[in-house]
């Protein structure tokens, strides 16, 4: 068995002008490293892609268990033996003198012969350097490989879809636990809300997700974001943890959690009646998601997209980011971004730059758009989670987008 991502590899090598790709990582939770590793969890570990060949470096061998699983995905082991870590441990080498073994190890074990190679991962400073140090005294070049990296991971293999599917369903389970609360909760004086004798607080909404990500196994490492009235209004605040949730007000919510990779959704709801002006916003956004999510296919570019979702909102008086930028009231961000690894990766909705390119089959981005004002005190975002498929797309958080909890 080969890597699934071999071909591609060797392809994004040849355009960059590398013989090799080297990945440097404290664990196998590096965005850079995870998908060489297939689920395995390692301590420090490395990476040597050449020729179409993948060689993984781990140091314990405690965890030969967990580095079987990647050699069972076409991944070529180098064990600690292999580079004599102990016989250096004893030694007296350094942490950097040790790993240069063993990236070495690998470069010969892989045929590297000296050239330029990319570096990737996000180890220490003081490693990455010494790396690079120890690179160029062999003959070898070091350059950046966050580029090509973040090339080779943008569009998903089968098994990579149903990780990310199966962190969006535990998405949508908690978002349904959500709904369930605020359509029970009682209004109070002051118009707070009540649910079992106790506020409802932008806590408690959080910790009602997070008990269900528990459940399946997710963390959240970025968080969420519970942001109600005017909190809403800024887009990304996470919300004030003892801010009491009220009646007539919008509450953004927008969760994130990540197995081994992440997932993305975003629902705003209202207890009781909503003003006028959030309504309105709300529908807009409805339709604004609506006709992207029919227009999500291969062939298509985000920044399209965007742009149509700013020409409605600017026809319906909304400032919009592409005509005002720097906006802080009506529409403000990008439409979407692509998912995985990293919360935010390729392909990009932006209008130049890295994978702002057309959608392929294989492309996980979020679809979200939203209208804000801060005056007023409301923030709407409506947001998807969608695979490109080779037709079309499909949607992996099919939830109720009603403002209304007691719709769902």
């Amino acid at each position: 068995m080969t890597w699934p991502r071999s071909h591609l590899l060797g392809v994004l090598l040849a355009e960059e002008s590398v013989e090799a790709l080297v990945v440097l990582a404290g664990s196998s939770r590096d965005p850079d490293l995870a998908p060489f590793v297939g689920g395995a969890r390692l301590g420090q570990a490395c990476v040597v892609a050449h020729g179409g060949g993948v060689w993984l470096v781990y140091f314990t061998s405690m965890e030969r268990e967990e580095a079987a699983r990647a050699e069972a995905g076409g991944v070529e082991l180098v064990h600690p033996a292999d580079f004599g870590m102990e016989t250096l441990r004893r030694d007296g080498k350094t942490h950097e003198e040790i790993l240069a073994a063993a990236v070495q190890t690998a470069l010969d074990r892989a045929g590297v012969v000296p050239g330029r190679v990319a570096l990737a991962g996000r180890p220490a400073a003081g490693i990455a350097v010494a790396t690079a140090r120890t690179l160029e005294e062999g003959g070898w070049k070091p350059v950046s490989g966050r580029g090509l990296m973040l090339a080779l991971r943008r569009t998903k293999t089968t098994a990579e879809v149903e990780g990310v599917a199966s962190a969006a369903q535990a998405t949508v389970d908690a978002f349904r636990s959500v709904a369930e609360a605020l359509a029970e909760s009682a209004v109070r004086e002051r118009g707070e809300l009540w649910l079992d004798e106790e506020r409802v607080t932008v806590a408690r909404v959080k910790a009602l997700a997070a008990q269900v990500f528990a459940a399946h196994g997710l963390e959240q490492p970025e968080s969420s974001i519970v942001g109600p009235a005017e909190e809403g209004a800024t887009g990304h605040s996470t919300g004030t943890l003892e801010r009491v949730l009220r009646v007539g007000e919008s509450i953004v919510v927008d969760l994130f959690p990540r197995g081994r990779l992440f997932a993305d959704c975003t629902r705003t709801f209202c207890v009781g009646e909503p003003p006028e002006g959030l309504a309105r916003a709300h529908g807009l956004v409805l339709e604004a998601l609506e006709t992207s999510l029919k227009a999500v296919r291969p062939g298509v570019r985000g920044w399209t997209l965007h742009e149509r979702v700013c020409r409605l909102f600017e026809n319906e008086g909304f400032a919009v980011p592409d005509k005002n930028p720097g906006t802080q009231r009506g529409y403000f961000h990008l439409l979407g971004h692509g998912v995985g690894y990293e919360l935010h990766e390729l392909p990009s909705f932006r209008k130049t730059g890295p994978g702002t390119d057309e959608f392929v089959a294989g492309d996980v981005v979020t679809i979200e758009p939203g209208l804000y004002d801060p005056d007023a005190g409301w923030g709407v975002r409506l947001e998807d989670l969608v695979v490109v498929t080779e037709d079309g797309m499909t949607n992996l958080t099919p939830l109720p987008y009603d403002l209304d909890p007691r719709s769902w």
